[in-house]
């Protein structure tokens, strides 16, 4: 039996220090008021928030025990305890003006092999992050949508328009009539063709990007089922949502600018979102796959590369 992903990664450490200022602005949009000061207190003064009990972070803030222990956990910690102890060794590191020698983020000074393992370690933590946090009910809601549909728009900009042309792809590939949509204007005077049956694809990490709201809220008002795949499931583009996939929020550094992890968390729920319409039309799927690549055999042969 194949194991659950949460299990695969319940040993998983929390946060690492140097990390703690960064993932406070990412997630600083989703919080509550009252867990954002709470946040933006222990990211401004690490060494004087350590120092203070869970009573007395709540007193500094103007909030209670309890927001203080769900901001913990919202940031990764597992109680407020593992968070302080987090704060102790930024203030170290901040008093030090060393670089850590093992963390998320990544240091100017970085070895290369420092680099890969730190690289991978946050990918590993979006993606199982992701999956743990994938509303499969909506997933399944969105395979059976694509699997029907007469047609589908998949709009993304910037890395997220990347991930719209992956998904097309694939898409174009078992038999379905799929296209990405980067430039605002098509995607909009497409939008505007769709119907019932049709559905529309928004992807957005930050779930407030004009150029993939705008279509997408134009085809939700002709009646194309809508999905949205983004980080922030309260965010506007969810408003003209069907269904929303949620992705990982990533996790932000200097050196490693948020796309990077919001890409790897998009191309996990689209990789989901194909293998599911593959599975549900696998009698048309699996004949237009073995075309599709019968039809490119040779342009990966040696005598087809000489041609």
């Amino acid at each position: 039996m194949t194991p659950d992903v949460k299990e695969i990664f319940a040993g998983e450490a929390p946060p690492a220090p140097a990390a703690l200022a960064a993932k406070v602005r990412t997630l600083a949009p989703s919080m509550t008021r009252s867990m954002q000061r709470v946040a933006e207190a222990v990211a401004g003064d690490p060494a004087g928030c350590a120092a203070l009990t869970v009573t007395g972070l709540a007193e500094l803030t103007g909030t209670s025990e309890a927001t203080v222990v769900r901001t913990a956990r919202l940031l990764g910690y597992p109680g407020y305890r593992d968070l302080r102890l987090a704060l102790a060794g930024l203030a170290a590191q901040q008093q030090s003006g060393r670089a850590p020698a093992v963390t998320a983020d990544i240091a100017v000074d970085d070895p290369i092999a420092d680099v890969v393992a730190k690289l991978a370690y946050d990918e590993q933590q979006t993606l199982a992050d992701t999956a743990a946090g994938l509303d499969t009910v909506q997933l399944g809601a969105a395979v059976t949508a694509l699997a029907a549909a007469r047609r589908i728009d998949i709009y993304g900009v910037g890395a997220s328009g990347l991930v719209a042309q992956d998904l097309a792809q694939k898409l174009l590939r078992i038999g379905l009539i799929a296209h990405p949509h980067s430039d605002p204007h098509l995607a909009v005077t497409n939008a505007v063709q769709l119907r019932a049956k049709d559905v529309a694809i928004a992807i957005t990490h930050s779930g407030s990007t004009g150029d993939v709201i705008e279509p997408l809220r134009v085809a939700f008002e002709r009646g194309a089922t809508t999905v949205a795949i983004t980080g922030r499931p309260d965010g506007p583009v969810t408003q003209y949502a069907d269904h929303i996939l949620t992705t990982s929020t990533a996790r932000e550094s200097e050196l490693r600018p948020a796309a990077m992890s919001s890409r790897t968390s998009q191309l996990l729920v689209v990789d989901c979102l194909f293998v599911g319409v593959a599975q549900w039309t696998y009698e048309t799927a699996a004949p237009a796959l073995s075309a599709s690549y019968e039809a490119l055999a040779h342009r990966h042969s040696p005598r087809g590369r000489m041609r």
